[in-house]
């Protein structure tokens, strides 16, 4: 039974390829020294800024679930239900910069071994924005940071100068990787937004730039559900509501979708897979799409008794992933990384059942 699942990724030695993901379980060093300590190969720490942060004034995510009986999602408790999605608003890291440094410090130093990746983030506007991304990838590096994570992908920013407002414009990827990777040499994975019709150009001009990997997906854009009986949404803020994330087991085929779109594209680039991840065969499926490392998050929030950072969840990620390759004959992930990119053709590649049609054109006298 293989007991060594080290994986390398941009250049880093991971000791598994299971990450948590920026996000609430990242947020403070305890969580994250509890975190390494349960097993997880890295840590994406909560995004950090220089900017002010204050939060709604009401619950910060939800959890949506589902059942067969009555099969409508909701975050309303019920029996016989089963996970089906997260939903949140809430902004970036509230702690200021000079009070992470020496949390980072004293968690690198606690676990050398593992790999810690700052999530940073600051604005578009300019200049001294972009002297504000070179100061926090200085900051986070010179204090043990092993590479840094770009949030150019939240899709509930107050400021439109940041987060998902901004991914789509292949100058200012450019304009940010440029200040960031003439302030560090760290890997530097660039978390682009999952919502653009345009994602395998952002993705080009991220690589281009200088990106080691792209990170894929954050989560999607939505709305939460209202109650038909109080007309009130399941959160709400003086009745009020605005966009915001929608995560978990719910976008795991459309996150599919987008890292075969740009392992497709860029077969030999790096990719970190998030989304929908739950169990091994979740993160299987990241895999052969191209990935050679996995985000988790909402997964490891919902398991009751870990304190939001899935102590069960990386056991059983481990373990299962250790058996497949044990009864595969496979020595790493690497053995069967990107093995579904030539099976994703266009539609009309695919067989019909007449060898006359013709992809939807008339066939010329």
């Amino acid at each position: 039974m293989p007991s060594d699942l080290t994986t390398y990724f941009t250049g880093l030695e991971f000791v598994n390829p299971f990450v948590l993901a920026s996000a609430p379980p990242t947020e403070s060093k305890r969580k994250i020294l509890r975190a390494f300590e349960a097993g997880w190969g890295g840590v994406v720490t909560k995004t950090i800024g220089l900017h002010p942060v204050e939060n709604v004034a009401g619950p910060k995510t939800i959890y949506q679930r589902t059942s067969n009986e009555k099969p409508y999602v909701s975050r309303m408790k019920r029996a016989d239900t089963v996970s089906h999605s997260s939903w949140n608003w809430e902004l970036i890291s509230d702690q200021p910069l000079d009070l992470w440094l020496p949390d980072l410090e004293e968690i690198k130093t606690t676990y050398p071994g593992r790999m810690l990746i700052a999530s940073i983030m600051a604005g578009a506007g300019g200049e001294a924005e972009m002297d504000n991304w070179r100061k926090l990838a200085k900051a986070c590096v010179n204090v043990g940071c092993d590479a840094l994570e770009l949030n150019l992908s939240c899709p509930h920013m107050d400021r439109k100068d940041m987060g998902a407002n901004i991914a789509n414009d292949e100058d200012i990827i450019h304009a940010i990787l440029a200040a960031v990777t003439s302030a560090v040499d760290v890997p530097i994975w660039v978390k682009l937004t999952p919502s653009s019709s345009a994602l395998v150009d952002g993705a080009a001009a991220a690589y281009a730039a200088g990106a080691s990997s792209i990170s894929l997906c954050n989560t999607f854009p939505s709305l939460p559900l209202m109650d038909p009986e109080t007309m009130k949404f399941e959160v709400e803020v003086d009745g009020l509501v605005t966009s915001g994330g929608l995560g978990g087991l719910a976008i795991l085929p459309q996150a599919l979708q987008r890292v075969s779109d740009i392992s497709r594209a860029f077969p030999d680039k790096p990719i970190s897979g998030i989304g929908g991840i739950r169990g091994f065969r979740e993160a299987f499926n990241f895999i052969v799409h191209g990935a050679g490392n996995l985000q988790v998050c909402t997964a490891a929030m919902e398991e009751k008794g870990s304190g939001g950072i899935g102590i069960k969840l990386i056991q059983e990620l481990k373990e299962d992933l250790s058996d497949y390759l044990r009864r595969k004959g496979y020595s790493s992930i690497e053995d069967f990384r990107g093995l579904a990119r030539e099976r994703i053709v266009e539609h009309s590649d695919i067989r019909r059942k007449s060898d006359a049609y013709n992809g939807g054109y008339s066939k010329s006298a």
